[in-house]
């Protein structure tokens, strides 16, 4: 069984900085791209930033220069860093990733999610 558990969601003020992880654990032979994505109250779940198991990485531009994120290829983890955060990066949170396991070649997994708050 594989699974994405993130953490590091929370409140905090404009301006301020939160960081977000993510780790996968289970039956998995390996992780191709790992990323966030964001679903706000009334809005589509949107990217937020993506990283290639080489280091490639694809920001949303409304986050590009404010988060920065990253990976342990040997941890099986992704981490993100969002600094000067502003009331619209209020969101709901998600870690994704896609994966070779035991149980199928290529598949999109998905975490539950952790809340972000930003106040003005």
């Amino acid at each position: 069984q594989v699974q994405l558990v993130e953490s590091g969601g929370g409140l905090v003020q404009a301006g301020g900085s939160l960081g977000l992880f993510c780790a996968a654990s289970g039956s998995i032979f390996s992780i191709n791209a790992m990323g966030w994505y964001r679903q706000a109250p009334g809005k589509q779940r949107e990217l937020v930033a993506t990283i290639t198991s080489g280091g490639i990485t694809n920001y949303a531009d409304s986050v590009k220069g404010r988060f920065t994120i990253s990976r342990d290829n040997a941890k099986n983890t992704v981490y993100l860093q969002m600094n000067s955060l502003k009331p619209e990066d209020t969101a709901v949170y998600y870690c994704n990733a896609v994966m070779r396991t035991i149980a199928t070649p290529r598949a999109n997994y998905w975490g539950p999610g952790t809340q972000v708050t930003v106040s003005s």
